[in-house]
């Protein structure tokens, strides 16, 4: 049915499709949906509480029996660096101002706690089949417990040397995620200013550097993409921005506007939100950071600055500074119910690929 069978077998899935999981977008229902479909569903769980990730969970259980994936950031621990907030403070004192936001952010409140031994525990008592991560890998003991109680361990890969890394940790697949992908760049063992390889360049030369499978990532919007993928040597791929157009997502009104009306040229990386690089919708606070060639504080403490703006379209009805994360195929997008899409996706796919 499909021209390898690595990924599935590893997944214990039908179709080597995974949904990406879209920390703040995918929800139980466009997850269970896709795992109900034969594919693997996922939840971007790096925000959650504990009490919430097992709630989550549970009601992901209640819509499927099949395997799932729950995803988590492996971000180190930010420094709060004063002189930097002090920088990012005078540089949007004025704009605060003209948006009429009080009391200037001061606060070094960690949105995202780090992975650690507690989420562990945690996972334990869900026993999810598959966890991934992004920006790398937790603890080597972390990721060894996670594996003792038969989780499946993913983790994105932006460059050929990051791809290595993983390679020589206890991954079970990388993910290859080129520059083409929406949200944030799962880069960690490079310079955040990075090479910005494409899926089409960058899938094969993990896949001739690793004995591994490789999900592409990046770009993959309907079937030519996912066929293209097996040509280029994947196992499998991961499609994220082309299941925010199913109503089981959960965006605002101005995200879902913003990618029903996509186009390829209109979306930039940007480390003006959270402190990482992120793919999402270029807009006069994008603008104005890259000009001013702005120092960021790490992820996450960049949101403390950010989110007063970000609030502040929302409640003006603007997307002047809206986070609206999406890729560069997002013009691709079919509005359809995600077991729908999924079925669409997998047909067109097989009637490129070569009959197995």
């Amino acid at each position: 049915m499909w021209p390898r069978n690595e990924l599935t077998d590893l997944l214990a899935i039908k179709h080597p499709i995974i949904q990406a999981p879209m920390a703040g977008s995918s929800t139980p229902a466009l997850a269970g949906a896709v795992s109900n479909t034969g594919g693997l569903g996922s939840l971007g769980c790096a925000a959650m509480s504990l009490d919430l990730l097992a709630a989550t969970s549970d009601e992901l259980r209640a819509i499927t029996d099949q395997p799932f994936n729950l995803n988590f950031f492996a971000h180190a621990e930010p420094e709060d660096r004063p002189e930097i907030n002090a920088r990012l403070h005078s540089q949007l004192a004025s704009t605060y101002r003209a948006r009429g936001i009080t009391g200037a952010p001061t606060s070094a409140k960690s949105a995202y706690g780090a992975f650690n031994q507690e989420t562990i525990s945690a996972l334990l008592k869900i026993k999810p089949k598959v966890v991934s991560f992004h920006f790398g890998l937790p603890a080597a003991e972390l990721v060894t417990a996670l594996r003792e109680a038969g989780c499946v361990i993913l983790c994105s890969a932006t460059t050929v040397a990051e791809a290595k890394v993983l390679a020589k940790s206890d991954v079970d697949a990388i993910i290859a995620q080129g520059w083409e992908a929406g949200g944030h760049r799962g880069t960690f063992d490079v310079s955040f200013e990075d090479f910005g390889i494409g899926t089409m360049a960058l899938v094969p030369q993990i896949v001739d550097a690793v004995d591994l499978p490789v999900i592409a990532a990046g770009g993959i919007a309907d079937g030519r993409g996912i066929a293209a993928a097996f040509n280029l040597g994947a196992s499998g791929v991961q499609i994220g921005s082309a299941f925010l157009s199913c109503p089981e997502a959960s965006i605002s009104d101005a995200h879902r506007t913003a990618v029903r009306n996509a186009r390829d040229d209109d979306t930039r990386l940007t480390r003006a939100f959270s402190g990482r690089p992120a793919r999402a919708k270029n807009n006069r606070y994008i603008e104005s950071m890259a000009e001013h060639r702005t120092k960021f504080a790490d992820f996450p403490l960049m949101y403390n600055f950010s989110r007063p703006l970000m609030q502040s379209s929302a409640d003006n009805d603007d997307t002047d500074f809206s986070f609206l994360l999406y890729g560069q195929a997002t013009a691709l997008n079919r509005e359809l119910p995600a077991s729908e899409l999924f079925s669409k996706l997998v047909e067109e796919a097989q009637n490129l690929l070569p009959p197995c």
